[in-house]
């Protein structure tokens, strides 16, 4: 725009908005061959061909460049779980072994070591630690817990965790997911990444490695499509949504394991009250304070009720206590040993956690415990038995202590 000598000139908004955008840093543009394969070394130098790549690589649509880049396939012979990638991972990879003990009824974790991990902190490094949760289940009963490692995104943990009372039912259906998250002391904790482990791919004995990247955590779309994401999101979750079709399901509330055995010197039925595991929370602060009742019914002089002692704020008491009920074999075999785990309440009834019944009447482990303890005397048999929402009837009265 022209104007006399002296006068200031004005520019309207469309052209001062023309003159002064900025088109930003020029990048370059990727050529075709950014998105296979780098030709690593191999015999003659030619290295693995890349026409077997396509076959591993996700449609350019669903995965970003940064995660094409350089991506390698395993090499011939390895384990499906158990990989390596190169630093342009965008979560990081996970080191760890797992262990089913069938003979004690653990799942033995070692939390080995992470690579790579996201930077999560202003200095570009995290304070990463693993958790570890068994679904389905109550996230405060199943959780177990590495340390913590500052400021590394390669830790090293080495860490042994154990799940006790695992039976061979739960590693047909259930599932480890392993949490990687950033620890912050000023604001919540920030989820790096997580792996999902079906534990049906466990085979009992037999140590099972893996070194494999962390993937997001998927969300839900919305309520109306919720049955269909979350059939997609894991393993876990087809499983709970089959279970819960199921007529006559019981709600789990944790594991006991028991010991039984018949004195032939006593004469007299000796019950153990080992522990417990992965208990139902029923105090606000997320844990219990449990402790064990039993019974032997039919119980006419109600002489039969033995209490343990309580244990405070915990998920997994061990109780390590030893009943008696004086009585002769014949007459064991129409009796029914009722046990329940209660929460202790200061002033008002305890809370009912969840209970088991091991006798003629009982199925399944129940049953067979029972039957083994008549067949087998002066030999101390120890079950793991899980714990259902059922309420005995004659339990039906919450007790004051």
């Amino acid at each position: 725009m022209r104007g006399r000598r002296g006068d200031r000139m004005t520019i309207n908004i469309q052209e001062h908005m023309a003159i002064n955008v900025c088109p930003g840093p020029i990048r370059p543009i990727r050529q075709i061959s950014d998105y296979f394969p780098r030709r690593g070394p191999g015999p003659e130098g030619g290295g693995r061909d890349f026409r077997e790549a396509p076959a591993r690589l996700a449609p350019l649509a669903l995965a970003p460049p940064a995660a094409l880049l350089g991506a390698t396939t395993p090499e011939e012979g390895a384990e499906v779980d158990s990989y390596d990638s190169d630093d342009t991972t965008a979560l990081g990879m996970l080191e760890f072994d797992l262990l089913y003990d069938q003979a004690s009824c653990a799942l033995h974790c070692s939390i080995l070591r992470a690579r790579g991990l996201k930077p999560m902190d202003f200095n570009g490094l995290a304070d990463p630690y693993v958790k570890l949760h068994l679904l389905p289940g109550a996230c405060k009963a199943n959780k177990l817990k590495t340390k913590t490692q500052r400021n590394t995104l390669n830790p090293v943990w080495n860490e042994d965790l154990t799940y006790s009372g695992i039976t061979d039912d739960d590693i047909t259906h259930k599932v480890l997911r392993i949490s990687v998250c950033d620890e912050d002391k000023l604001s919540h904790n920030e989820f790096i990444g997580e792996i999902r482990v079906p534990l049906r791919r466990l085979k009992p004995s037999q140590k099972k490695h893996f070194n494999i990247c962390l993937e997001r955590q998927v969300p839900l779309a919305s309520p109306s499509s919720m049955s269909a994401a979350l059939r997609g999101i894991s393993c876990y979750l087809k499983e709970l949504e089959q279970a819960e079709q199921g007529p006559g399901l019981l709600e789990e509330r944790g594991r006991i394991l028991l010991s039984l055995s018949y004195s032939s010197r006593r004469r007299g039925l000796l019950v153990g009250i080992v522990r417990c595991a992965h208990l139902a929370a029923m105090d606000v602060n997320g844990y219990s304070d449990p402790y064990v009742k039993t019974y032997l019914r039919p119980d006419v002089d109600k002489k039969s009720k033995h209490k343990t002692c309580v244990k405070k704020k915990t998920l997994n008491p061990e109780f390590n206590e030893d009943f008696f009920y004086e009585m002769e074999l014949s007459a064991l075999a129409s009796k029914t040993l009722e046990v329940t785990v209660w929460d202790y309440d200061i002033g008002k009834s305890n809370d009912f956690i969840g209970g088991v019944s091991l006798g003629p009447g009982a199925r399944g482990e129940a049953r067979k415990h029972w039957r083994d303890c008549l067949q087998q005397p002066d030999a101390a048999l120890e079950r793991w038995h899980t714990l259902t929402s059922e309420l005995p009837p004659a339990a039906g009265a919450l007790p004051s202590a």
